[in-house]
């Protein structure tokens, strides 16, 4: 069992966040798009996608933690404002959404009675009074996925409108296929600033991962910094996690907790062992390998969304990874 001070340890390194070049990157974006706020022409907006794991809800949660509400001059100020799209959305429910997550008062049943237009301006008018600089729509997905045809383009027309009233620049995040809203016209040329989050790969840029990793190490809860930057251990990484932050993170969670029932100083080999049982207790162990054996895969391809599938078909296609090999192929590719 742990005691009350190992479980705020632990819960402290679930919570902790990394910032590594591509999320860098995505923060800079966001703050040169709030500059344009009070500036004369046109308010760029931003397209951000990524597979599942990648670390986009926790990207946006800490910009919005960075970024809070506050009193000035007697008025809630909110200069990052962070939504989603409710799930199969109509135009009603994706502004009450909007207006909710700004501080409105009222439930969304009194406000889905509102028309889109009164909504709208009602919007409008309040991004302006609480002096909102950026708009970020999580889970931006939804809107392709269930709507199609007339009603995506109204719900897509209607940002696009506030964008230009409310001199606010948009970011639309989700998964890959959310980049089909490029596809709307409307939004096509708006789209000036578009980033995807990649896995990581060690064919392209190991040394990404392997900061990553010295990142989490410093960040963990003990008295000895562990080293886990030593290659079988980044190899062994890797290779459960194909590169995906969220797998890595959820390993790392467990070794952290192992090593703290154990009131270890450090995480050592043994947690690591301990923790890769537990999680995959049907393959040969990656931390009692040679490094010469531990082999990997990475991704080859996104997960894709095809509504034209056939009825009998599922129109999600999962992500698709390298067969097996030596890692040491991989850092050849």
């Amino acid at each position: 069992m742990l005691t009350d001070k190992q479980k705020e340890k632990l819960n402290e390194f679930r919570d902790v966040f990394i910032e590594y070049p591509i999320i860098s990157t995505v923060f800079n974006d966001f703050d040169r798009l709030r500059l344009g706020k009070g500036l004369a022409g046109e308010k760029p907006c931003m397209l951000l996608n990524g597979d599942t794991g990648t670390g986009k809800t926790a990207l946006i949660k800490q910009y919005k933690e960075r970024h809070l509400p506050q009193f000035i001059n007697g008025v809630m100020n909110h200069p990052v404002l962070v939504s989603r799209i409710p799930s199969n959305p109509t135009l009603e429910s994706t502004l009450a959404e909007l207006l909710k997550d700004l501080g409105q008062v009222g439930s969304t049943e009194r406000k889905l009675r509102i028309n889109g237009t009164r909504l709208t301006t009602s919007l409008i008018k309040c991004l302006k009074t609480c002096g909102t600089e950026l708009i970020i729509i999580d889970e931006f997905q939804e809107l392709i996925e269930h709507n199609q045809g007339k009603k995506r383009r109204e719900i897509a027309n209607r940002l696009k409108y506030i964008n230009d009233e409310a001199g606010v620049s948009i970011v639309l995040v989700g998964m890959p296929w959310a980049a089909k809203i490029a596809d709307e016209p409307q939004w096509s040329s708006r789209l000036l600033v578009r980033r995807q989050l990649p896995y990581f790969k060690l064919s392209e840029n190991p040394k990404h991962f392997v900061q990553l990793i010295i990142g989490l190490a410093n960040r963990m809860p003990f008295t000895e910094k562990p080293n886990l930057s030593d290659q079988a251990t980044v190899f062994a990484l890797f290779s459960l996690s194909k590169g995906c932050f969220r797998t890595l993170k959820y390993f790392l969670d467990d070794a952290v907790l192992y090593a703290l029932v154990d009131n270890a100083k450090t995480i050592t080999t043994k947690h690591l062992v301990k923790a890769f049982e537990v999680l995959f207790p049907d393959v040969p162990n990656l931390f009692t390998l040679p490094v010469s054996e531990i082999t990997a895969s990475e991704v080859e391809r996104y997960s894709l969304y095809k509504p034209e599938s056939a009825q009998d078909e599922d129109p999600f296609i999962a992500t698709k990874f390298t067969d097996r090999m030596p890692i040491s192929q991989l850092l050849r590719k």
